[in-house]
């Protein structure tokens, strides 16, 4: 039941933003009663705050689940920028939470005890990887993990949160299937680029 309430709070939220959601329609999707969401979650900012943790700790722990073990640092970069921009492409109501939560500039995050632990972990994993690619001789040593994670973020996240307008204006070339995938290599490759000392081979990287 619990597991329910979420998972229609979740788009209900991303649908409607904190404000224009009411417990109401979360009842009716999960054919459950006031009471027992007020039993699970103190109130609507609980229960807000809750749907926010969740969506971040999910993204967190696919990208642990990631099997980079034995790449090559450069190699093992391109695919995590890979996974980042393809979970934000087919996961738009975590984007949209973002957005909304952004608009109320945090309030809720601020709450939480959770998230910027959670978060932690994935600049954690870059510091690891710039360690590697720099001992390897193949990164720069002038890297930052935390630029590094907001340039990923920034381009993954831009796919999706500007996808209704970029497709009014300009058409959606970019985001059918090909585009889409033209895209990620795009966001693979300047990610390489930004890291790498040597980039003759950036095109057998992104054909792996």
């Amino acid at each position: 039941m619990r597991a329910d309430i979420l998972r229609a709070a979740t788009e209900e939220f991303a649908a409607k933003g904190f404000k224009g959601t009411r417990i109401d329609d979360i009842v009716a999707r999960t054919q459950t009663s006031k009471r027992m969401i007020f039993y699970y979650f103190d109130d609507k900012d609980t229960l807000y705050r809750t749907v926010l943790e969740q969506a971040y700790s999910r993204i967190r722990t696919h990208e642990a689940a990631l099997d980079l073990t034995g790449l090559p640092p450069e190699k093992a970069l391109a695919r995590l920028v890979a996974f980042t921009f393809e979970y934000h492409r087919q996961d738009p109501d975590f984007i949209r939470l973002v957005m909304i939560e952004n608009i109320h500039r945090a309030r809720q995050l601020k709450a939480s005890d959770s998230v910027a632990h959670e978060n932690a972990q994935a600049i954690e994993r870059l510091s690891t990887l710039i360690d590697e690619g720099i001992a390897a001789g193949r990164f720069r040593a002038d890297l930052d993990p935390l630029e590094l994670h907001w340039l990923i973020s920034a381009l993954s996240f831009h796919n999706v949160s500007n996808m209704f307008t970029f497709q009014h204006i300009f058409g959606d070339a970019l985001h059918s299937k090909a585009g889409q995938h033209t895209l990620c290599r795009h966001v693979v490759s300047t990610v390489l680029r930004s890291v790498l000392i040597d980039t003759h081979d950036i095109d057998t990287l992104l054909d792996d």
